[in-house]
């Protein structure tokens, strides 16, 4: 299927089917350089990209976040310039989520800016890819450098799903069930049908469905609030927690932001004062075999100075995305006392269950 975002200029197509892949040389054909930037894990998965796109530029990156700090940045930008790139030069991304924020900072800042086209992988990178957030991490926390510049196409290709480990399907899952707790309760009930045990998410029955509705979950806000001054935040939902002890613990970015999805619930139930039966959103995890046992080793005070670094805060202190119920979210600022009470009240339960 292809459709087209919907801002009021500037608009990008995104095509999400099997072999979409082949549509990319429509795209391309026409820069001067093609500079395409290629996780070092799907050359090697599927070397008949690299035969087929070898008459451009193409360069392998390391897999993964590791590739999203300062020194890679510094050293892939050299490279490129050593072409001597201009306006009419063109980064394409062909990665996970990873991979297309780095390639897209890099395209957002060379030269002050070159078109980009996203070529995602995963299955968590139907999240990233659109939207036109990219950036690298820093030392003080994730994402922290960057910038909001649009692809020019966004060519989703399904069969790059076949390769997924179960790694990076949790991993993605995560992002698509987020989209589905910011829609509707039908939304929510689908999914937990669909996929109610690791084995059934596995077989991806249904996945591309589940992918167009998050994309247009995702763009529906996006499209409102492009820069992120307001409700666009709503889909940093469980990401506050979420990127703390994915950076403390260095656990994939879905994983971390499953567990702080399941964490805001015991947030909202106490500042809120919702209703929300976390011990079924505990289960439902559990049923997907995350690795819920690592909140053994959480240490409150070290992950609330993260969460301090998240780039929703104001002088007020943590923002949190909350649920005031499924389909409809707010930020909140939440005092100290409270986000440690929540910490303990999810410990509490975990270790009861054990």
């Amino acid at each position: 299927m292809k459709f087209f975002t919907r801002y009021e200029s500037n608009n990008y197509p995104i095509i999400i089917e099997k072999n979409a892949i082949d549509k990319l040389d429509d795209y391309i054909a026409d820069y001067q350089h093609v500079f395409i930037l290629i996780d070092q894990n799907v050359a090697q998965l599927w070397p008949s990209i690299k035969k087929r796109f070898q008459s451009y530029i193409m360069i392998e990156i390391p897999s993964g976040e590791q590739v999203k700090y300062i020194q890679y940045y510094d050293q892939y930008m050299h490279q490129l310039l050593e072409h001597h790139p201009t306006r009419q030069s063109c980064v394409v991304a062909i990665g996970g989520g990873a991979t297309g924020d780095f390639a897209g900072f890099i395209a957002a800042t060379l030269l002050r800016g070159v078109d980009f086209i996203q070529v995602p992988t995963t299955l968590l990178a139907h999240d990233s890819s659109v939207g036109g957030k990219v950036g690298i991490n820093a030392s003080y926390g994730k994402n922290l450098i960057g910038a909001f510049h649009r692809p020019k196409a966004v060519i989703y290709d399904l069969n790059f799903l076949t390769s997924l480990p179960t790694t990076e399907i949790q991993s993605g899952y995560a992002e698509i069930y987020k989209h589905a707790l910011l829609s509707n309760h039908e939304a929510v009930d689908t999914l937990e049908q669909h996929y109610a045990t690791l084995q059934s998410l596995k077989h991806l029955d249904h996945i591309e469905q589940h992918i167009f509705q998050g994309i247009e979950t995702k763009l529906d806000i996006v499209i409102e609030d492009e820069n992120e001054k307001g409700n666009r935040k709503f889909l940093n939902l469980g990401h506050t927690f979420g990127h703390a002890i994915e950076y403390a613990h260095h656990m994939p970015h879905g994983h971390a932001v499953m567990i702080g999805i399941l964490y805001q619930f015991y947030v909202a139930n106490i500042i809120l004062q919702t209703q929300f039966a976390t011990d079924h959103f505990y289960h439902y995890l559990k049923q997907l075999e995350y690795p819920l046992s690592l909140l053994d080793t959480f240490d409150f005070e070290s992950l609330y100075t993260l969460m301090l670094s998240d780039k929703k805060n104001t002088a007020t202190g943590v923002q949190m995305v909350l649920l005031q119920r499924i389909g409809q979210a707010t930020v909140e600022h939440i005092p100290k006392h409270i986000l440690k009470e929540a910490f303990d009240q999810m410990l509490q339960y975990h270790q009861e269950v054990h």
